[in-house]
């Protein structure tokens, strides 16, 4: 299935179409590339899902947590600035791909062996007319 983005003002809308797709999985994992919008996205996802934080890119801390209201927490990582697979098993990775909360994670392919077999992928890419496309991989 695809869902196309053709504004900001639709990102609520595709968050919405998403939210039943991860009903069946904990660990999403977003591609794409360099400004496409994953981080937006996600946001927008975690807004659906429930979220009261104050959302932003865990570029710099490698992963946020953010607090649901009457929920679990969600985690959001960001991957772009490790350089060795070693530094997602330093800060124990295990403990939050297998706790059962969502785990939103942008540039997976940084961590690929080691996620999870029923990771759901999700693929973010812009349109020559500036929309965005969503398109998934489910196993």
């Amino acid at each position: 299935m695809d869902i196309q983005i053709p504004s900001l003002e639709y990102l609520s809308q595709a968050a919405q179409a998403v939210v039943p797709f991860l009903k069946n999985y904990r660990v999403i994992a977003f591609y794409g590339l360099m400004g496409v919008g994953k981080t937006t996205f996600i946001n927008a996802l975690c807004k659906e899902l429930g979220v009261t934080d104050n959302m932003n890119s865990p570029t710099f801390s490698i992963i946020n947590q953010y607090d649901v209201k009457g929920g679990t927490p969600i985690y959001h990582f960001d991957f772009y600035r490790i350089n060795r697979i070693e530094e997602a098993f330093d800060f124990g990775y295990e403990d939050y791909f297998y706790s059962g909360n969502y785990c939103f994670i942008e540039w997976p392919e940084k961590i690929e062996s080691i996620l999870p077999p029923d990771t759901l992928k999700i693929y973010l890419s812009e349109q020559e007319d500036g929309s965005r496309l969503i398109t998934f991989e489910q196993k």
